[in-house]
């Protein structure tokens, strides 16, 4: 499905609707150039699952992990300075059969040989400075 968002309340109402659709296990991949969007939509997802402390870009660490609401874990992983074997080493793979977290992958197309077919694939598109096309494919 395809959204157009004007404003940044509007990516935040989006990710809000969309947090809600999410279960324990879930697999979401979001892809866009830099400063499309996907760090600010994370972060609104990740708020909106309560967690209260700032969630930022994860592109040195690589991962970083949260605990939100009722004790879930959400994983938040950035994967544009990293090769397959780098994420392996940084326990990617144990953290996808991770079936009681929510995992996030920033420029999860950078992994693809890693990933699940079973995910959710978000695409940001920069229209003009404050619009997005955001698409989601489950």
């Amino acid at each position: 499905m395809k959204y157009l968002v004007k404003s940044i309340e509007d990516t935040r109402v989006l990710a809000e609707k969309f947090a809600k659709t999410l279960k324990k296990g879930d697999i979401v991949c979001l892809n866009g150039d830099l400063g499309a969007g996907k760090t600010t939509f994370t972060q609104y997802v990740f708020s909106f699952l309560g967690v209260k402390e700032y969630v930022n870009s994860p592109t040195f660490s690589i991962l970083k992990t949260y605990i939100g609401n009722h004790n879930i874990k959400l994983n938040h992983f950035d994967t544009y300075r990293i090769s397959d074997e780098e994420a392996i080493e940084a326990g990617f793979d144990e953290v996808l059969d991770d079936k009681d977290s929510i995992t996030f992958i920033e420029w999860g197309e950078n992994i693809s040989s890693l990933l699940p077919s079973k995910r959710i694939n978000i695409d940001i598109k920069i229209i003009d400075e404050n619009t997005r096309e955001i698409e989601i494919n489950k």
